[in-house]
């Protein structure tokens, strides 16, 4: 396909992306509508597990011409929707538009379903096929040849050096196959043009209606990466970000990457900043050094001096796109994901509150009152869920990331390769609980803080897990939960609810965040292999509390009601 005609079509994805969210009902509905045919119930009452909830953000305070720039920032994440659907499936577009054209009880399900998994897999249900016609899918998404082995790219890899070799590991590239049928690195630059050139248009036009500089100054220099394929300068603007709109959009996140989770996944989050929440959580940036000093490794493992810049923001979504809007929605991230960036201004932690208020009400509650035991039910709180997920953020930009192996230099996220996700997601959730109690203890936070952490992790775990051990996140808590059940810190009662032991709480989770910073530092695959297969599983007394979990949702269906008045 010529690339003005790839423009065209891109245009007409996003238009039709955007028409089908305008259709979600106006009342989210209690249960799914009974249906005759089976395959229709059995799919609603699927897609329901997602609650579809409103979304919105303050934006009174916002002047006309910010107005207009975080519209413009809407229109740009929509693009990022038709981009993921791509890097996902080479399918995905024609699937799209035939669903559309299905009017039948069967096909608006197909189609809703769709929607919500960013594809014809069900996410939670282990990638399951739920359109007729669809493949499985793959592991290497759309980012290597059709038909190509992972061992074949891993062999082309291997022959590789110096800039080649980063090119085809690198975040922004696909591979693909040359005229003469070698494997080849493509720019996303080159694969996405006309997407991109559509998207670079609307950050210019928001760059040009804002008049905030940081804003600005980031708009423009992630309009230019679209086209130059070089990230550095505007992942260091936004580092540097300083404004009351906060968007995040581009190739970040590479859990779509099942074979290396090398390649980078389009996504936006479009918010505008809380700046009371922001300034309150500032004095955590603070405590960076003196929690990783005080890690319970080798000192030799642990980073000596952080990078300069730690800013947290805590912000209001209005709206998410491509893969930050798959499935289940993301509650905070931490990014940029380039160790050069890392290295010399470390990381922005984003906390996304109202995703974060709405997770905790319609899923989370409901949860802690069928797994934890009575006692334990009133530990559950709202501080000690968004203050975790805060140091969970955190925790990924500690421990260790560049590190040495045989002599060479690299970095965990190399040599972990396809395990690197889960244990990573593993060793931010344990070791935030390790740096939470730490400031506790440290006054630096309140005590009362202990008595429900632990307590509200423990439920949170069970929420995670049912996202499914295939995914990062819910097997990096399989890790944690086995883990922890088997050094006493949590029990199972008679009854089958689950509890937390005070006593030995705290000495397992300081154990575990040893094991697995030390797996990082010594860039060990195969210890990290043998941890995922012993404890990344469901075992019967968590199975038997998740059975029991079929009323209450396992996420929310945001619906963006501040971007669609935005938008009108």
């Amino acid at each position: 396909m010529g690339r003005v005609a790839m423009a065209v079509t891109s245009a007409s994805l996003v238009a039709t992306l955007a028409a089908c969210r305008a259709q979600a009902p106006s009342t989210p509905p209690a249960a799914p509508a009974p249906a005759v045919d089976p395959a229709v119930s059995d799919l609603q009452q699927k897609t329901a597990r997602f609650a579809v909830t409103d979304l919105s953000a303050d934006i009174t305070a916002l002047p006309p011409d910010e107005r207009d720039a975080l519209a413009h920032l809407v229109r740009a994440a929509q693009v990022m929707d038709a981009l993921f659907l791509e890097q996902v499936w080479a399918g995905n577009e024609t699937m799209l538009y035939s669903l559309i054209r299905d009017e039948s009880p069967i096909g608006k399900a197909r189609l809703h379903a769709f929607l919500v998994n960013k594809g014809p897999w069900s996410r939670l249900d282990h990638h399951e096929v739920f359109v007729p016609g669809a493949p499985e899918k793959l592991p290497s998404a759309n980012y290597y040849p059709v038909g190509a082995t992972k061992a074949e790219v891993e062999k082309w890899i291997a022959s590789l050096s110096g800039a080649e070799k980063a090119r085809a590991t690198g975040f922004f590239t696909t591979i693909r196959r040359g005229p003469d049928g070698r494997l080849m690195a493509v720019p996303y630059s080159t694969e996405y043009q006309g997407e991109l050139a559509l998207a670079a248009q609307h950050l210019r036009a928001a760059a040009a209606a804002t008049a905030q500089p940081t804003l600005k100054a980031f708009l423009e220099a992630r309009a230019a990466a679209f086209g130059s394929n070089d990230y550095y300068d505007s992942d260091v603007k936004w580092m540097e970000l300083d404004a009351t709109i906060e968007p995040t959009i581009g190739p970040y996140e590479v859990y779509e990457d099942e074979w290396f989770n090398y390649k980078a996944a389009f996504e936006a989050f479009i918010t505008v900043k809380d700046k009371t929440e922001s300034d309150k959580l500032v004095k955590f940036a603070g405590s960076l050094q003196e929690i990783e000093n005080s890690l319970p490794i080798d000192p030799k493992y642990r980073n000596p001096k952080l990078g300069a810049m730690a800013p947290i923001a805590v912000v209001n979504t209005v709206f998410s796109a491509g893969d930050g809007n798959r499935g289940v929605q993301t509650a905070a991230f931490n990014l940029p994901n380039d160790e050069r960036v890392i290295r010399e201004k470390g990381s922005k932690r984003v906390m996304l509150k109202n995703n974060q208020e709405a997770k905790f009400q319609k899923v989370l509650v409901p949860i802690s009152r069928v797994a934890l035991a009575r006692g334990d039910q009133a530990n559950v709180a709202f501080d000690a869920f968004f203050t975790h997920i805060l140091m969970h953020e955190l925790m990924h930009g500690l421990g260790p990331h560049d590190i040495s192996v045989g002599g060479r230099t690299t970095t965990v996220r190399q040599e972990l390769k396809d395990t690197y996700s889960a244990i990573e997601e593993a060793k931010a959730d344990i070791s935030g609980l390790f740096a939470l109690q730490f400031l506790i203890d440290k006054g630096q936070l309140d005590k009362g803080l202990e008595q429900t952490i632990y307590t509200t992790f423990l439920a949170s775990a069970f929420r995670s897990l049912r996202f499914g051990i295939a995914e990062a996140h819910g097997r990096g808590q399989a890790i944690q939960l086995n883990y922890l059940l088997d050094h006493g810190g949590f029990t199972v009662s008679g009854d089958g609810t689950f509890a937390v032991d005070t006593a030995k709480i705290r000495d397992a989770v300081t154990s575990l965040t040893r094991e697995i910073m030390t797996l990082e530092a010594e860039g060990s695959y195969a210890k990290a292999t043998q941890m995922i297969e012993t404890l990344g599983v469901l075992r019967p007394p968590t199975k038997a509390i998740l059975d029991k979990l079929t009323a209450v949702p396992v996420d929310i269906e945001p619906r963006f009601v501040t971007a669609r008045d935005l938008l009108k």
